[in-house]
């Protein structure tokens, strides 16, 4: 593939990733997300504060973004697994939790990152999709689901015959993922982390 065709998808992958879902969809309702919980601009904001309707509408989104990065790439390499998938799946989560549109300040990739492995790993993902509201019901904490399907995320896609590369890529992300709720853990251990409703 020309280099050209590879950087303009990984580019259209971050773009893709700034599209705000939350800050749209809680603007309609006369909310500014960001002010509001804990001021993340990602779906479990938007449930804890709009309800699951509303958070459910921007979940769905988020995932869109990097399943779209991913469907493009397998559009023109026809193969979705390809590294380029990973890459541009990596560019989308970037997108979402670093906007340049919004002062890099964005969500925590969780959704996103699960629409794009919805792409590769249907099935495991399907799996923690389930897994991680049946989580949100036991506990009431968007962020111990998160945290919980994201470490299972590299077992499961083993299981579903994912090469090497394939699984030290899923665990770059889910690192990035566990950085990125470094604040909800501090919380956790200080009960003070809000309930999801």
């Amino acid at each position: 593939m020309e280099i050209f065709v590879a950087t303009l998808l990984v580019i259209i992958g971050y773009l893709l990733g700034t599209f705000p879902s939350a800050a749209l969809i809680a603007g309609k309702k006369n909310l500014d997300i960001t002010k509001v919980g804990s001021g993340n601009p990602g779906a479990s904001n938007v449930i804890r504060n709009l309800g699951w309707k509303i958070g459910l509408g921007v979940f769905l989104l988020d995932m869109a973004k990097a399943a779209v990065a991913i469907g493009l790439v397998w559009l023109v390499t026809k193969d979705r697994r390809d590294p380029l998938s990973y890459i541009c799946l990596f560019a989308a989560i970037l997108g979402h939790s670093y906007p340049i549109t919004r002062k890099f300040k964005g969500g925590k990739g969780v959704a996103s990152g699960g629409g794009g492995m919805f792409v590769l790993f249907p099935l495991t993902s399907l799996v923690l999709f389930a897994s991680w509201f049946v989580l949100t019901k036991i506990t009431h904490k968007a962020s111990i689901a998160s945290l919980t399907i994201s470490i299972a995320l590299p077992f499961g896609i083993y299981r579903e015959g994912a090469e090497t590369w394939e699984i030290i890529a899923t665990l770059a992300l889910v690192l990035f993922i566990i950085i990125k709720h470094l604040p909800n853990l501090r919380r956790l251990k200080k009960h003070e982390e809000p309930d999801l409703i």
